[in-house]
């Protein structure tokens, strides 16, 4: 039977602790379970941010696992216990696959096993992890990345996606459907986790943040650079010095990222049509709106709104 081995650090994330536990616990074909699942730290304690976890293996449970999965800390700067470090390394060393769950992603690296690879976390941590381990090419707008022996997953949800990913690939696409369903859970979601960053708009100075608030009030318009150039009263090339010195980006680029931004808006809080959102943020047609979309969010438009929409209010009328 494949092993996996939960290896916990301390001030472990509890639901990245479960994530493994119910996956692979609950992988099973006809003839019974696939996976024997083990939970193992360095101590006979964990703290999480709530409670104390009692664990029942230590770190020796390791040396015959199959996979090691790490969940997310609380604290990524660390510091990290040495025995699960040297642990992991030898691990990787025999050639075990190891996972991490979020910011799980951090201990690995800390291990050194992030080195020349390409990994990815929790997005709001990526920065933090790119900073400290310049070594790793942190990849911060997926759910998960599968460098074979080693891999990393994004934030909670998508720890469920990589561990369903792991079982699809020990043993199948139909036990990996039967998991997902008894996980009540998609066996693939949509897009990356480009969908679930906040991307706030820079502020520019007193020269070109006119402009911008123009932009985002008239959406709809002709927004290209030589009708923009025109407004601000500049050439077109000194618009586009401009956009680089201060936004690091191009005119064309900063519209098209304003009409994404105010289409999501609509998408998570109107009924509009995909077709009427296209053309309320200035897109030509709605194929130009679902590819430029799906560019910058790596979803299409409709299963955006079926993830983000929340209830949108009833219009009452009197008489």
């Amino acid at each position: 039977m494949h092993v996996v081995a939960v290896a916990c650090p301390q001030r472990v994330v509890a639901g990245d602790l479960a994530t493994p536990c119910e996956v692979f616990g609950r992988a099973r074909s006809p003839s019974g379970p696939m996976y024997e699942v083990r939970v193992c730290a360095a101590s006979a304690r964990v703290q999480a941010e709530w409670f104390t976890v009692e664990v029942p293996h230590r770190l020796d449970a390791l040396e015959d696992a199959h996979t090691i999965v790490v969940p997310g800390v609380l604290e990524i700067e660390g510091p990290f216990e040495p025995e699960l470090l040297l642990a992991l390394r030898h691990a990787a060393a025999r050639g075990t696959r190891i996972v991490s769950i979020c910011t799980g992603a951090f201990v690995l690296a800390a291990a050194g096993l992030l080195a020349g690879r390409r990994a990815t976390t929790h997005w709001a941590a990526a920065p933090a992890l790119a900073a400290s381990y310049p070594d790793v090419e942190v990849a911060s707008e997926v759910l998960y990345v599968d460098e074979d022996v080693v891999m990393t997953s994004a934030g909670a949800a998508a720890g469920l996606d990589l561990c369903l990913h792991v079982v699809r690939r020990d043993f199948g696409a139909a036990i990996a459907a039967h998991t997902a369903r008894m996980a009540v859970m998609p066996l693939e979601r949509p897009g990356g986790q480009a969908q679930f960053i906040d991307h706030p708009a820079p502020e520019a100075d007193e020269a070109l943040q006119p402009l911008l608030d123009w932009i985002d009030g008239h959406l709809e318009a002709d927004l290209t650079v030589p009708a923009l150039a025109q407004r601000a009263a500049m050439s077109p090339r000194t618009l586009a010095r401009r956009f680089q010195a201060q936004l690091s980006t191009t005119p064309a680029q900063w519209v098209l990222r304003a009409r994404v931004r105010r289409a999501q808006v609509l998408l998570e809080t109107t009924s509009l049509s995909v077709e009427a959102v296209a053309e309320a943020v200035g897109f030509g047609s709605s194929a130009t709106f679902r590819q430029r979309f799906r560019g910058q969010l790596g979803t299409s438009p409709s299963s955006y709104r079926q993830a983000f929409r929340g209830p949108v209010p009833s219009i009452q009328r009197t008489a």
